[in-house]
């Protein structure tokens, strides 16, 4: 924009005047021309009155940090339409306290099969219960973030969004639920329930925003990095069963930067084997075209073509119309059984569409999903990597040999010197404690030990003086034991205080780190009363629960507590940060 050649500002002061006004909204503008309408009624600044903004309460609840994020970006973007964002997370919070939110925007993930984020827990429940108050003056919208891999996707978003409206709560905005490909739904949702909320307005007198500067390249989910594999090691040793890899990625020159407890997204590309069964079991041609790629290329790396689950089933059928894999969908537990160790190729051998179309066939497809991986390294001690523990999965069932997606494509497609894809995603739910001289403890059994070698690294970067008890197990001392020569040197330097292992195949009888927690229960009570924190990597299905009943067992065996009062001293360990984990 330029000034009239007939303006009676100066050159520098048209210049000046051009400037701004190409850096102003609409909203901006307006305000700026009554601002100066004043100075030439008065001859001095007259600012308008102040506009209120209004209020908006963000509440999330969050498992992985993909809520989080999202609640993060729903305040940015409320905050620029003139809204008073406040985020508020579940795992500090408590559900009474929604009757004062007039204005309510919920982003929440459901982990597992149908359970609230960890930290959400005690925050839905009290949300659920009969103690819950009216919220007839909320107005509110929902977005849930989900797998549709699970039975029940979606569910704790749904059961939010159910409860709001029961209790009074006038839903502005209908419900959005995301699977994991969430970007454009989600952006699409943010987009409508801040218009379907009472307007915001820009207070006057900010500071007009800047002029647009060129950004740096921003590498992200949407803009991975290509990163140069530098070193690949098979860590166990010959006898074991196990196929486990210590991975190093080049980020120099990248500017990516990354905490212990974040961890790496892998996009990876799915093998030829499986790409060529699908092919067959469909009739389609590799070479037909699917956008602007061949239908193969867009299979190798567009699209998920080995998960199977009743969600994926169910929508297949809705094309094929097969009568028998109707009633065998009726049967859900009988199909859960049937669907295990099978993947997207059995169901189409097994229940055979005819005639299949490009688009017909990929429509019913989700997108390849990145993998995430626990990182393994502190980027005090290696500056420009990234270290990564990969179990390389393999299996036959059904007389058919699978591999894990993500897992292989790195074990056996990315050699030394090729790029991979990746981005970091951050998890501000498994961090170090802040000050160095307190002491932690860390459960990492198998690949679960990744974010306690960085935890390990980073301590000892900074010189921390708080003790470190590390928990390591795996199935054979003489073939499992990663990372065993680093761990004796940490040992040996004082950095690791305690290293107690539990090698579950040595032995008639197996034994697991729950039994060794449940062994050493009197030294761990007296860690975790001189203000310990404790870490738990691994498992979800059966370790990690393991290892929360061992910490149960261990406040009542050796602190006296009852059952109920365990139960309410690790849900406050948990409140204040100090009982973190990264479970899968």
């Amino acid at each position: 924009m330029s000034t009239p050649a007939t303006s009676p500002l100066s050159p520098d002061q048209q210049q000046i005047a051009s400037q701004l006004a190409a850096t102003l909204s609409p909203e901006q503008a307006n305000w700026l021309s009554g601002f100066y309408a004043g100075i030439a009624h008065t001859g001095s600044p007259v600012a308008a009155a102040p506009v209120a903004k209004t209020e908006l309460t963000v509440l999330y609840g969050s498992e992985s940090g993909n809520a989080e994020k999202l609640s993060g970006d729903v305040a940015k973007a409320a905050g620029k339409q003139g809204f008073k964002a406040k985020v508020v997370n579940m795992a500090d919070a408590k559900a009474a306290t929604l009757a004062k939110a007039e204005n309510l925007l919920v982003v929440v993930s459901t982990w597992g099969e149908g359970d609230p984020p960890e930290g959400a827990t005690d925050y839905y429940e009290e949300f659920m219960s009969d103690a819950m108050p009216q919220l007839a003056n909320v107005k509110f919208s929902v977005c849930a973030l989900g797998d549709t891999s699970y039975e029940h996707f979606c569910k704790i978003g749904k059961d939010f969004d159910d409860r709001l409206s029961k209790l009074g709560g006038e839903r502005v905005y209908d419900r959005v639920d995301c699977d994991v490909d969430f970007e454009e739904p989600f952006a699409k949702w943010l987009e409508g329930a801040l218009k379907a909320f009472p307007s915001a307005e820009i207070a006057p007198g900010g500071a007009p925003a800047p002029a647009t500067i060129p950004a740096a390249t921003v590498y992200d989910k949407k803009n991975p990095y290509s990163s140069e594999l530098t070193e690949k090691i098979v860590l166990n040793g010959t006898g074991s069963i196990k196929e486990t890899l210590h991975v190093e990625l080049s980020l120099e020159g990248s500017g990516l930067t990354y905490q212990p407890g974040d961890s790496l997204g892998i996009y990876p590309e799915n093998r030829a084997e499986d790409i060529e069964a699908v092919l067959a079991a469909t009739g389609l041609s590799a070479n037909e075209k699917c956008g602007d790629k061949t239908l193969a290329e867009a299979l190798k790396s567009d699209f998920d073509i080995t998960s199977l689950s009743p969600a994926i089933a169910l929508k297949y059928n809705k094309v094929v119309e097969s009568d028998d894999l109707e009633k065998a969908l009726a049967d859900k537990a009988g199909f859960k059984d049937w669907i295990w160790g099978r993947q997207l190729v059995d169901l189409l051998e097994t229940y055979p569409n005819k005639k299949w179309e490009v688009e017909s066939f990929t429509g019913l497809l989700r997108p390849l999903a990145p993998r995430l991986y626990s990182i393994a390294s502190s980027q005090k001690a290696h500056p420009d990597e990234v270290h990564l523990t990969i179990a390389a999965v393999r299996y036959n069932a059904h007389d058919r040999d699978r591999v894990g997606v993500c897992s292989t494509y790195i074990a056996d497609k990315v050699a030394i010197g090729d790029t991979a894809k990746v981005f970091f995603h951050s998890n501000n739910n498994f961090r170090l404690p802040e000050n160095d001289d307190v002491p932690v403890i860390m459960v990492g059994p198998g690949t679960g030990i990744a974010p306690f070698r960085a935890f390990i690294e980073e301590r000892a970067a900074r010189e921390a003086k708080g003790k470190n008890w590390l928990f390591f197990g795996d199935q054979h001392f003489s073939f499992d034991f990663l990372y065993q020569l680093e761990w004796l040197d940490y040992l040996k330097d004082g950095v690791l205080t305690e290293l107690t292992t539990a090698f579950s195949r040595d032995q008639k009888e197996k034994i697991y780190v729950q039994h060794r927690l449940a062994e050493r229960g009197a030294e761990i009570w007296e860690w975790l009363e001189n203000g310990a924190h404790f870490y738990v990597c691994g498992d979800a299905t059966r370790m990690a629960k393991d290892v929360n009943q061992a910490l149960l067992d261990i406040a009542q065996q050796h602190g006296g507590k009852s059952a109920e009062d365990a139960k309410a001293w690790l849900t406050a360990l948990r409140k204040d940060k100090r009982y973190q984990r990264d479970v899968y």
